[in-house]
């Protein structure tokens, strides 16, 4: 089974962005990334990426996480801040430890890209 299908789905997926980026936002580390942006847009982006990354349906268009992120200069501080905001999204969804653990690992295979290593 995918982490995909472990998670839940669509549904969880969906539910746990909007969760997301409402702790994004809330979060004066990474908060200010987002100023300018069309956060629906940007929802729409994470959920099809997210599932896609986790084992779903592909139908992810957009950059690559090096190329969507290079401008960013961004730092270990501000992808740190995204895995527990995603993490206590998780946590808070009822997601098990160990499913947790796993989007970790898919989260830190792609550090490197994110902070342009």
């Amino acid at each position: 089974m995918s982490l995909y299908e472990k998670l839940g789905g669509a549904e969880a997926i969906d539910a746990a962005v909007d969760i997301f980026y409402r702790k994004v936002l809330a979060d004066d580390r990474i908060s200010h990334f987002f100023d300018d942006v069309d956060m629906d847009a940007q929802a729409a982006k994470q959920k099809a990426f997210l599932t896609m990354a986790f084992g779903g349906p592909n139908s992810y268009t957009g950059k690559d996480m090096r190329e969507a992120h290079k401008h960013m200069n961004l730092n270990e501080t501000h992808f740190d801040a995204v895995v527990e905001n995603l993490a206590a999204t998780l946590t808070e969804l009822g997601v098990s430890e160990e499913d947790i653990g796993e989007v970790a690992a898919v989260a830190a295979s792609v550090k490197d890209d994110v902070l342009n290593k």
